[in-house]
C-alpha cells in the first residue's frame, strides 16, 4: 500500500518497511545540509587533498561505469576475462508464484546467520506462514575451522526444525526437507546446488575451506548432527534478494546489496554470454558479478591503500567493496582523522589513543554525525567522546563531518555507477526502458537501508548518468530480508520431487 507519492523526483525509489511502502522526496534536509559541507573548501590541508582525492564528478562516474560494463562483457566472454567474475548461478528458472510445499532458507553472508522455514500454498496463497531466527556469528568463528563454522550453522538449524510447529508448517509424507542455501561469498558455482568457494571476503576468514564444494561442507554438517536434509539451490544474497522479489514482481531485473559487504547480480539472455558454449543458449539466467572485485579507474587514495594492507584480504580483488560497503566506511574515516590529527591540530595537541584502534568506527556513527542538525553538533561531539574519548570543538565537530560526508559521497556514487553499468547491459539486450517499460532493482542491506545521506548520493548519481528520460522508469525498490524468501523458492523451483 502506497502512503505518499512524490512526483519530483525521475527516479522512483521505494522503502519497504514490513507491510507499506513510501518513496521519499528527493531531498531532505539532511542530505541537503550534506550536500552543502561537502562542497565548502576546508582550510585543513590533509582534508582538502582528501576531498580533491575523492571526488567523482559525473564525467567521472561515466568512465567507472563505461569501465565496469566492459569488464562484465570480458566476464561473460570468458572465465577471468576481467576483474567482474560474472559467475553463472544455473539459476535459469525464475519464481512463478506458483511454487507449494515446506523449504528452508540459510543465511549466511556477513555478521548474522538466519533460519526461516517458508511454507508455499502455490499462486492463490502464496506464502501461508513463515518463521525465521537470527543469530550472531562470533569472529572466532569468522576466522575458525570449516568443521567449527558449518558445526555451528548445523546445530542452529537442528534447534530451529526441533521448534517447529506441525499445525503451521506441513512436510508432504515421503519427502526430504530442501533448502536454499544462501552463501554471500565468490564462488565457482558448477550446478545449482554445487559451488567451490573463490576467496573469503566480509571480514571472513575461514581455514580450510578455498576450493572446497560449499554445498558438501554444509551437507556433512547437517548429517553429523542427524538432519535429514538436502541443499537444492546454492545462491547468494543478491541472487535471494532477486528470486524473492521477482516472486512478487516480475519486473525485477536485478538485485542488489549495499551493507556490510556488497555485491550484484542480474538477469542476464543467455544468447549474450558467450563462455556458455555448448550449453543452451534460449531464455535467460541470473548472473553473479561480484562486483566487489572491481579495481580500475577508482579513486583511491593512501588511506584505502593503508586500509588495504591491514585488512584480513590484502591486495585481493575486493578494492570497489571497500569503497561502497558498510564495512569499511568507518574505518577510511578513521584513519583520515588519525592523520589529520598527527599532521595538525585536530583535537589539540596529542593524538587520542583510541583513535589508533582499527575498527572502532562504524557506518551508523557516521551517519548519526551527518544526520545532527543542532546548531552546536551535539550528537557528532557525544559520538566523538564516547567513542574516543575526544571533547571536540565546534570547528573540529564540522571538520570530522566533512570527513564523514567526503567518505559517503563517494562511496555512494560509485554504487550508483555500479548499478547504471548494469542497467545499461540489461537495457543493451531488452530495452525495456527506451520503450518506457518499468524496471526494478530490488535492494537490501543496511547501509542502503538506513544511511539516507548514503542513498540520495547513490541515486543522485543514477540519474545524472541515466538522463531523466530513462531514470524515470527505474525503480530502486528496498526489499528487506527478502533474500531468504527467495533461497527456499528457488529450493522449491529446483526440488528433487
Amino acid at each position: 500500500m502506497s502512503l505518499f507519492t512524490f512526483a519530483a523526483s525521475p527516479l522512483v525509489i521505494t522503502l519497504t518497511v514490513r507491510s507499506f511502502t513510501f518513496s521519499p522526496p528527493r531531498c531532505s534536509k539532511h542530505t541537503v545540509m550534506s550536500a552543502v559541507r561537502s562542497e565548502s573548501t576546508s582550510t585543513c590541508p590533509v582534508l582538502t587533498k582528501f576531498q580533491k582525492n575523492c571526488a567523482t564528478p559525473t564525467t567521472f562516474l561515466r568512465v567507472v561505469a563505461d569501465a565496469i560494463a566492459d569488464d562484465m562483457q570480458a566476464g561473460l566472454a570468458v572465465h577471468g576475462g576481467g576483474d567482474l567474475e560474472m559467475i553463472l548461478t544455473y539459476v535459469d528458472a525464475l519464481p512463478s508464484g506458483k511454487e507449494e510445499g515446506l523449504f528452508y532458507a540459510l543465511d549466511l553472508g556477513g555478521t548474522n546467520f538466519r533460519v526461516r522455514s517458508v511454507q508455499l500454498g502455490g499462486e492463490e496463497e502464496r506464502v501461508v506462514a513463515t518463521k525465521s531466527e537470527q543469530l550472531s556469528i562470533a569472529q572466532k568463528l569468522m576466522i575458525g575451522t570449516s568443521e567449527e563454522l558449518f558445526g555451528f550453522i548445523a546445530s542452529k538449524l537442528a534447534d530451529f526444525v526441533a521448534k517447529e510447529e506441525p499445525g503451521r508448517f506441513r512436510l508432504e509424507h515421503g519427502r526430504k526437507r530442501e533448502i536454499g542455501f544462501t552463501f554471500s561469498f565468490p564462488v565457482n558455482q558448477t550446478s545449482i546446488d554445487s559451488g567451490t568457494l573463490i576467496k573469503w571476503t566480509k571480514g571472513f576468514n575461514v581455514s580450510g575451506m578455498e576450493g572446497k564444494n560449499v554445498v558438501a561442507c554444509l551437507n556433512e554438517a547437517m548429517e553429523a548432527h542427524g538432519l535429514d536434509m538436502r541443499v537444492s539451490a546454492l545462491v547468494n544474497d543478491g541472487v535471494g534478494t532477486l528470486a524473492g522479489a521477482r516472486y512478487w514482481d516480475k519486473d525485477v531485473m536485478a538485485g542488489v546489496i549495499l551493507g556490510t559487504g556488497t555485491n550484484a547480480c542480474y538477469v542476464e539472455q543467455k544468447h549474450a554470454i558467450p563462455k556458455l558454449q555448448n550449453q543452451s543458449s534460449s531464455g535467460t539466467t541470473i548472473i553473479n558479478t561480484e562486483w566487489g572485485g572491481f579495481s580500475k579507474c577508482l579513486p583511491r587514495t593512501i588511506f584505502d591503500q593503508e586500509m588495504d594492507k591491514d585488512s584480513l584480504n590484502p591486495g585481493e580483488h575486493v578494492l570497489y567493496e571497500k569503497m561502497i560497503s558498510g564495512m569499511y566506511l568507518g574505518e577510511i574515516v578513521r584513519r583520515v582523522l588519525l592523520h589529520m590529527c598527527q599532521t595538525s591540530d585536530l583535537f589539540g595537541q596529542s593524538v587520542p589513543a583510541k583513535l589508533a584502534t582499527p575498527l572502532t568506527l562504524k557506518s551508523q556513527d557516521l551517519c548519526k554525525m551527518q544526520e545532527d542538525d543542532t546548531d552546536d553538533l551535539s550528537s557528532v561531539g557525544s559520538i566523538l567522546y564516547n567513542i574516543f574519548e575526544v571533547k571536540a570543538d565546534l570547528k573540529e565537530r564540522r571538520r570530522v563531518v566533512e570527513v564523514c560526508d567526503t567518505v559517503v559521497k563517494r562511496g555512494g556514487r560509485l554504487a550508483g555507477a555500479g548499478i547504471v553499468a548494469i542497467l545499461e547491459r540489461i537495457e543493451r539486450e531488452t530495452k525495456r526502458l527506451a520503450s518506457g517499460q518499468r524496471t526494478v532493482v530490488a535492494m537490501d542491506g543496511a547501509l542502503y537501508e538506513k544511511y539516507p545521506q548514503y542513498r540520495q548520493y547513490m541515486q543522485d548519481a543514477l540519474v545524472e548518468l541515466l538522463g531523466d528520460e530513462l531514470a524515470c522508469h527505474v525503480q530502486i525498490k528496498h526489499t528487506k530480508d527478502v533474500s531468504g524468501l527467495g533461497a527456499a523458492v528457488l529450493a522449491a523451483t529446483n526440488s528433487i520431487y
